[in-house]
């Protein structure tokens, strides 16, 4: 019997268990707080921790805390309904959006009018991967393009590892410099108490930048195997391949971009446009965004005439699909939930700030980019370390004079690094599978990249750190 990973659910269920066995022998504590006028909320006083009475927690405990952390009654902060119900109305979008067609149609027109100039269609198509991938944390919703541009590649003199490149690490690089990414910095920014637009103007740059980095690494790759096919790194599976893909390789795309395509491509760009304009300038959040993106779904449903059973099914469908990102959010506040009530939490910020206050912010930073990294391995999901690591992370920076914001951007950039290459996460696994490029020979492709973005993020926080 084979050793299979267990999944992000039973990790964070587990880490509540562990946590609250920790209640019975590590120390309780607390710190005195105060109310940030900034923030508009209470953060701890550096230097007051004290020792409490200790409140360890117990099996109940433990069944109560996922419960909890949907809906805490004792502490709203650990409370997490609001994220999970816009988690829910975002999938029920993006299962509208998805239906019309529009997406793909677009990327299909693409390809048909860049035949026989593949190459430059590898940075506009990684360009738009990374745009779904910052805007809305495109992943699983990926893997429906790897029929599609896999056959193409290959027609053009390239090999099926190409377009792996182009997607996975496209979108990922879109998920690593996320700006406007709900599941990502939405969520992260949440649980650290910050609006989501702070910090924006570097995760922009990694995004470019790393961007810039994937598209020359991918391009002379493309390049090399093009004069040279012996040199793929999965030639000896090109007959397999092409063997699998040969019907799509002589298809002709009569994909037609209509005008009900361009008109759901405009309201769905739109839609982030006006949520950014919302939380920015005019105080939204959760609450309100949501229903701008059920507001949009139902615009895209008569403009595409879907009919009132076909958008009702369509929609729920898609909520239905990040069903489960919704459940980690609660599971993994839970963890928040036996921590805060076994009078945990403010030990190991205490013992955090005893650790880390001494350093540099330069040094503090990367020693936090550090941990996430670390952390992504078990918790690949992005929603779910963000609730699981930014409570603990977020008031750590106060102590050591970093701002929030970076505290976020470490956190999504290590684990958009992390899910480029991470065996248990399944949109690597899955891409590779269909395209028949074995893991092993993923990882030879990948790594000397996975050096070169992990020097733009660990100096771009470098930089950020020093100069604030």
């Amino acid at each position: 019997m084979t050793f299979k990973f267990p999944t992000a659910y039973t990790i964070l269920f587990l880490l509540i268990a562990l946590l609250a066995a920790g209640t019975w022998v590590v120390p309780a504590g607390q710190y005195e707080r105060v109310e940030n006028v900034v923030l508009g909320k209470e953060i701890p006083v550096p230097g007051t921790y004290q020792q409490v009475d200790a409140n360890p927690q117990g099996v109940v405990d433990v069944l109560l805390a996922p419960i909890a952390g949907f809906y805490n009654p004792d502490s709203y902060e650990a409370a997490a309904i609001d994220v999970a119900l816009f988690v829910l109305i975002i999938g029920g979008f993006l299962g509208v959006v998805t239906n019309t067609g529009a997406i793909d149609t677009g990327i299909s027109q693409a390809m048909v009018k860049f035949k026989g100039h593949e190459k430059w269609m590898i940075p506009i198509l990684m360009a738009l991967f990374a745009l779904g991938g910052s805007t809305y944390g495109m992943a699983e919703e990926s893997l429906a393009f790897y029929a599609l541009l896999i056959p193409i590649m290959i027609a053009a003199g390239y090999d099926s590892l190409v377009a792996v490149a182009i997607i996975l690490l496209g979108a990922g690089i879109g998920c690593l410099g996320s700006t406007i990414n709900p599941f990502a910095t939405v969520i992260a920014a949440n649980a650290a108490d910050i609006p989501f637009t702070q910090g924006i103007g570097l995760r922009l740059f990694i995004l470019f930048s790393g961007w810039l980095a994937c598209v020359i690494y991918v391009m002379r790759y493309a390049e090399k195997i093009h004069k040279d096919p012996s040199l793929s790194i999965v030639a000896d599976h090109r007959d397999e391949i092409e063997a699998q893909f040969s019907k799509e390789m002589h298809a002709d795309n009569e994909s037609i971009l209509t005008l009900s395509h361009k008109i759901v491509l405009v309201i769905f760009a739109l839609t982030f446009a006006v949520m950014i304009w919302g939380v920015s300038s005019q105080g939204w959040w959760m609450a309100k965004m949501g229903a701008l993106f059920i507001a949009s779904a139902i615009l895209i449903g008569f403009v595409t005439r879907m009919g009132e059973k076909s958008f009702t099914e369509v929609f729920i469908n898609g909520a239905r699909d990040l069903l489960g990102v919704a459940i980690i959010i609660g599971i993994a506040r839970g963890i928040v939930v036996v921590m805060d009530a076994g009078n945990m939490t403010d030990t190991i910020l205490h013992l955090g700030e005893e650790t880390l206050s001494g350093l540099s912010s330069v040094v503090f930073i990367n020693a936090m980019f550090g941990i996430e990294v670390l952390m992504s391995f078990f918790v690949p999901s992005s929603s779910g370390l963000a609730v699981l690591s930014m409570p603990i992370m977020a008031p750590l920076a106060d102590f050591s004079g970093v701002g929030r914001e970076l505290v976020v951007t470490a956190y999504q950039s290590a684990n958009g690094l992390v899910n480029l290459f991470n065996p248990t996460f399944a949109v690597v696994m899955g891409g590779l599978a269909i395209a028949k490029v074995p893991y092993e020979r993923w990882l030879r492709f990948v790594w000397p990249l996975l050096l070169i973005l992990c020097l733009i993020i660990m100096g771009s926080l470098s930089v950020a750190a020093f100069i604030a």
